[in-house]
């Protein structure tokens, strides 16, 4: 199963259209999940025309969004819970990674997807892969632009970021 990883996509505002490099993953995707920063329903409408969405709402998301996907969710693919938040809160943006970690409870989750910095990140944290992939639209601070798929396959998960210069 291929899982498209998305976050902070920011549009329109950052990107009137998906960039391309993530349009390529997506016509093989078999699942999406985007971490928040929609900005706009649009984007969930772009993205289901490629696969299923699971997706949650971040800082900059409005109602309308926030009723459509909640701030936190588990998504459980082949076996595999993958927990889903967008890391916002109190604190300095380097504390996204500790606010989505403790978003869930020990042993709920075996994999945790977050935004909000816009920095890839991949590492694990008490038996826990806590996973950004960035933005594809919107890297700020980061050298890329990026987002992340997950490969799984009979209940093993790998991850990898596809980083790019070049909306």
């Amino acid at each position: 199963m291929k899982v498209v990883v998305v976050s902070d996509t920011h549009m329109p505002r950052m990107a009137k259209k998906l960039p391309e490099r993530l349009v390529e993953a997506l016509k093989t995707a078999d699942v999406i999940l985007h971490a928040g920063d929609w900005t706009d329903a649009s984007v969930a409408e772009m993205l289901g025309k490629y696969a299923p969405v699971h997706g949650i709402c971040g800082n900059n998301d409005g109602p309308e969004l926030v009723r459509l996907f909640g701030l936190r969710r588990i998504v459980k693919l082949d076996g595999i819970r993958i927990g889903i938040v967008h890391g916002h809160g109190q604190g300095k943006r380097e504390d996204t990674e500790t606010r989505a970690f403790r978003s869930f409870e020990p042993g709920e989750v075996d994999v945790i997807v977050f935004g909000h910095s816009h920095i890839p990140l991949h590492k694990h944290r008490d038996g826990v892969l806590l996973f950004n992939p960035g933005s594809p639209t919107d890297r700020r601070r980061s050298t890329h632009y990026a987002f992340g798929i997950f490969t799984i396959h009979e209940g093993s998960l790998t991850a990898q970021h596809v980083k790019y210069l070049h909306k």
